[in-house]
């Protein structure tokens, strides 16, 4: 199942859960020592800056596939750390990232030590409405490195209540040039809840060649006995210029088409439990200038995504994170488990 480390960030007690969590993580992911010591150098950074200059924020770890999805389900997995906060803000983000930039009283490593010992590191400020910083830190090796394959996918999960395992779990998998993201809620949440999502996951690694009404319904068959779960598949084939989605639920699904987001609409029914008799592909094109957006029910179905140019051509567990950020408050906490998935254009040579 799923396992999710949610770290509230309040005060400086909470280094030490952060360097727990990421040796948690790094095992889980099959980290050796030495990159085990680069993930904790990261998220020990990232929650000293949480403290020194917003004033706390979230620190959120997952097990996460590679970035840009690699031919047959490379089994090479990545620790994902994800700092979210509603602080100030990061005046000069280019200064921000330059090697050995710091301020008093941090730890002296600095967001662009972050980006140099991290496999991928990406970060999003805006003055007044806080900050994301995302990284990935994987095997390290050259042999590792995913390979373009003109898309790439992100996400982040959080449980509700702080539980260890999030009833919701999402993946991303190619065939040839097909690339497909999945997002499974399992029905209530819960260790139950997790189960039948990450039954769904395990299922299209295996169905990875199909379309996505063929796939749901092998998923279908695989969640029999689980609670079950909604769930969504899209995917994109890079060479044809198409999207096909279906979905069975209420996972959300979004796509930046022509300058607004349009919603992409599932039939009503639960994998494993009670679906149509078929199902057909909703097709659209997909060029450099799509997103698609996936998102469980802990974020409001009917709330449109944010359409800011700088978020929509950032990286996408970057974007991920921001509208999980800022989907909910104090004031209106989230009502479920809450996972939000992005795919969206390999970034262009040379820009």
């Amino acid at each position: 199942m799923a396992r999710v480390w949610d770290v509230p960030v309040h005060d400086s007690t909470r280094l030490r859960d952060a360097r727990l969590a990421v040796a948690e993580a790094a095992a889980a992911a099959g980290l050796d020592e030495a990159r085990t010591a680069a993930a904790a150098l990261v998220a020990t950074e990232l929650t000293t800056n949480l403290l020194k200059h917003a004033d706390g924020g979230r620190l959120l770890l997952d097990v996460v596939p590679p970035p840009a999805p690699v031919e047959g389900g490379d089994p090479t997995r990545y620790v994902q750390i994800a700092a979210l906060d509603h602080g100030p803000g990061i005046a000069d983000v280019p200064a921000a990232l330059d090697d050995g930039f710091t301020t008093a009283s941090s730890l002296g490593a600095g967001l662009g030590t972050c980006r140099r010992v991290a496999d991928a590191f990406a970060l999003h400020s805006e003055p007044g409405r806080g900050t994301v910083a995302v990284a990935h830190v994987g095997p390290g090796t050259r042999d590792s490195a995913p390979a373009d394959c003109g898309v790439r996918a992100g996400g982040v999960n959080l449980p509700y209540g702080g539980a260890e395992h999030s009833g919701d779990a999402w993946t991303c998998v190619r065939s040839g040039d097909r690339v497909t993201l999945l997002l499974a809620d399992g029905l209530g949440h819960g260790p139950q809840a997790a189960h039948a999502s990450t039954a769904a996951v395990e299922a299209l690694r295996q169905s990875a060649h199909l379309s996505p009404a063929e796939s749901l319904g092998r998923l279908d068959a695989a969640l029999r006995g689980t609670r079950g779960a909604a769930v969504a598949v899209a995917q994109v084939d890079t060479a044809g210029g198409t999207l096909r989605f279906a979905g069975l639920g209420n996972v959300s699904a979004w796509l930046w088409e022509d300058g607004a987001w349009h919603c992409l609409l599932s039939r009503p029914g639960i994998v494993g439990v009670h679906r149509p008799s078929s199902f057909t592909d909703q097709s659209r094109r997909w060029g450099g200038d799509r997103v698609l957006l996936l998102h469980s029910d802990g974020l409001p179905g009917r709330r449109t995504p944010p359409s800011a140019p700088d978020l929509l051509s950032a990286d996408p567990a970057v974007m991920a994170s921001v509208i999980l950020r800022d989907s909910g408050s104090a004031a209106r906490p989230p009502r479920d488990d809450t996972t939000v998935a992005v795919l969206s254009p390999a970034p262009q040579e040379g820009r």
